[in-house]
Parts: C-alpha cells; sequence; structure tokens
C-alpha cells in the first residue's frame, strides 16, 4: 500500500486503479469515476418530468467516459421536492422520460443511478411541508408540520414506488438521499428528530425510518443499493462520524452495498472545506463498517482521486462541479495518469 498523499509518477496503465472495472452486487462499472447526484432545477413547468436539458446533460458525460452517473435528487412525492423545479418519480407518468434517459446513457457505454429523495422541511414548494418534528431548519425556514404515523407509512410506501419506478425505467443503480438535512437525515438525527414514538428516541429508534425504507425498497429492487449521508453534522449534539459507522453497519446487515459518505446539512454549520475534506469519512467508514464507500468532496485531479483508491480509502470516486466544468474530466484524469482509454468512435481525429 502507498503512503497517504504519495503517488508515483511512474505510472502505467496496469498500476492505475481510477480505470480499473469495478464490479458490485453483479454490475461492472468500467471505471471508478461516479458523477455525483446534482439537482438541476430545470423542470421549468414544474411537472418533475425529464427535460430536454437532463437528456443533454447527462449522456454528455457518458460521452465523457464518466463509469456512473446518478441522476440528480428525484422527488418521491410533490410535496417532498427541494424546489417546484426539481426532477421528480413520484408518479408512473415520470416513468418514460427516465426510461428514455437511461437509454441515452446506455448508448454511450456508460451505467445510470438514480437518487431517490424527500427534501422534508427543507422544502421550498408552496403549501404545507412535513419533517420528523415541527423543528424549522433556521430562524428564517418555515415550520413543518410533524409526520402523523400515517404520514410516515405513507412516505415510506413512497419511496418503495419511486423505486419500482426507477426499476421499470431500466436503472442500474438506486441511491436512498439520506443526507444533507433532507427528511431522511432529519430522522436520523438528534438535532432534528424530537419525536417520541417509534421512530424518535435513542439511535436505533431515530434509524427506524430509513431502515422500513430500505427494507421497502429492497421488496421491489434487487440490483446495487447505495445510501447517500452526511457523515458528520458538524454540531456538538449532532451525530458524529462513530455513529455513521454505527448506521453503516446496519445498512450492510440489510443488504446495502455501498454508502456515499458526504457531510453538513443537517443544521446551519461552518464548514471549511479544502480539497478531499470528507475522504477521512468514507475511509473510517469503509474501516469500521467493512462496506464500499464513495469519496466525495472537492476531488478535482487524477493524482488525488487515484490516492484515494490506491491507498484503500474508497472504492468508487464521486465528482461533482468538477464534471459540470469538464465533462471529459476522464480523458483529462486518464493523460494525467498516462492511461489510455477508449472514447467514442466519431471522435477520433480528436481523441
Amino acid at each position: 500500500m502507498l503512503h497517504t498523499n504519495q503517488i508515483t509518477e511512474e505510472k502505467d496503465v496496469e498500476d492505475s486503479m481510477l480505470f480499473t472495472p469495478f464490479t458490485i452486487k453483479g454490475l461492472t462499472l468500467k471505471n471508478r469515476i461516479v458523477m455525483s447526484p446534482m439537482c438541476m432545477y430545470s423542470c421549468m413547468d414544474e411537472s418533475g418530468l425529464v427535460q430536454d436539458w437532463h437528456k443533454i446533460h447527462y449522456p454528455a458525460r457518458a460521452v465523457g467516459q464518466v463509469g456512473l452517473l446518478i441522476v440528480e435528487a428525484s422527488a418521491v412525492t410533490p410535496q417532498g421536492r427541494i424546489s417546484v423545479h426539481d426532477l421528480g418519480i413520484w408518479s408512473d407518468a415520470h416513468v418514460e422520460g427516465h426510461r428514455e434517459l437511461v437509454r441515452l446513457v446506455h448508448g454511450q457505454g456508460s451505467k445510470i443511478g438514480i437518487q431517490i429523495a424527500h427534501a422534508g422541511r427543507k422544502s421550498e414548494v408552496p403549501g404545507a411541508i412535513v419533517a420528523p418534528s415541527a423543528i424549522p431548519f433556521d430562524e428564517k425556514s418555515r415550520t413543518p408540520e410533524a409526520l402523523s404515523s400515517e404520514g410516515v407509512a405513507e412516505t415510506i410506501e413512497a419511496f418503495v414506488q419511486a423505486a419500482r419506478r426507477a426499476k421499470e425505467a431500466g436503472y442500474d443503480v438506486i441511491e436512498i438521499h439520506g443526507a444533507h438535512g433532507y427528511l431522511i437525515n432529519e430522522f436520523l438525527s438528534p438535532l432534528s428528530n424530537r419525536r417520541e414514538d417509534g421512530y424518535g428516541g435513542d439511535r436505533d429508534k431515530r434509524y427506524r425510518f430509513l431502515r422500513e425504507v430500505i427494507d421497502g425498497v429492497k421488496t421491489v429492487w434487487d440490483g446495487p443499493l447505495f445510501v447517500r449521508v452526511s457523515t458528520n453534522e458538524y454540531h456538538p449534539e449532532g451525530n458524529t462520524p462513530d455513529d455513521y459507522a454505527y448506521y453503516a453497519r446496519l445498512m450492510k446487515d440489510q443488504g446495502v452495498d455501498l454508502i456515499d459518505c458526504s457531510s453538513g446539512g443537517t443544521v446551519p454549520a461552518a464548514i471549511k472545506p479544502f480539497p478531499g475534506y470528507q475522504v477521512p469519512l468514507a475511509e473510517k467508514i469503509r474501516r469500521e463498517a467493512g462496506i464500499a464507500t464513495g469519496a466525495v468532496g472537492l476531488i478535482t485531479e487524477a493524482q488525488q482521486a487515484e490516492e484515494i483508491l490506491q491507498n484503500e480509502r474508497a472504492d468508487l470516486v464521486f465528482l461533482g462541479r468538477e464534471l459540470l466544468r469538464d465533462p471529459y474530466w476522464p480523458r483529462t484524469a486518464a493523460k494525467a495518469l498516462r492511461v489510455e482509454i477508449e472514447g467514442p468512435t466519431q471522435y477520433g481525429r480528436g481523441w
């Protein structure tokens, strides 16, 4: 194993891990590069339907040779959107557009997943918003309604039906959004969950909502299942990386295949990001829970991504903003690592 942050300059095809295939639950990715889900807020008609923008945006990264693209947070209910312009998967009417998006990405040789989500108290849609408890995100936010027991059951079922639709659309991966202060994260955190029923209290009770979402999704989905979590809440009374290592062990026991390790967003917090600042979180979860992880957070350079993989700090590298700036980042990284990768035949003269 290489020492942390050390990668040799004498890199060749056989040495690079970034461009080696990765197989998870029968699905093989051609490389370890993943496009993180990033909201596009592009459903201007407020329908939640896949738009032309999505059909251009995602396949472009597949042309750029990203191994796995994860489609932005797609709401499991209209009420669960972050904004009225979010993508949706709360209705069977959404399936056709998602199916077309899958076809376009597959046609360029990449795999594609979808993040299913509910915004909870961070929803900015008109009307009532819901959360585990009637606690606003901050002093400028609306106070949500605490979900009733019936509302909890209905929301869990909404996740299940969203997973069913994702399967019908042909997605390769489902990622459950349990991070960034949205509904599942709100149930997990003692900062936002003050319930006195079976869904609140100690961390096992706070985990119950996510447990039932995972169990429900697995009744209709047998492919690779990821969960994104905020592995550090940056608050002295919030969940810590140790708590999320515990949750990750529970998720592994339930059959989750990979933990996408982000952080923050549960409550307002001052975070000082720097390149790779969240990678130690993925490393900790991988080591202590014995589960595959994805590393995220200001990963921009090929050598940086390679170091993460070579030193077994994560299994996949998730890129966000860097893939907005450079849809062909895999080619940029391959050149830096002196690895030859194939591009589209149509681009042969320039590749």
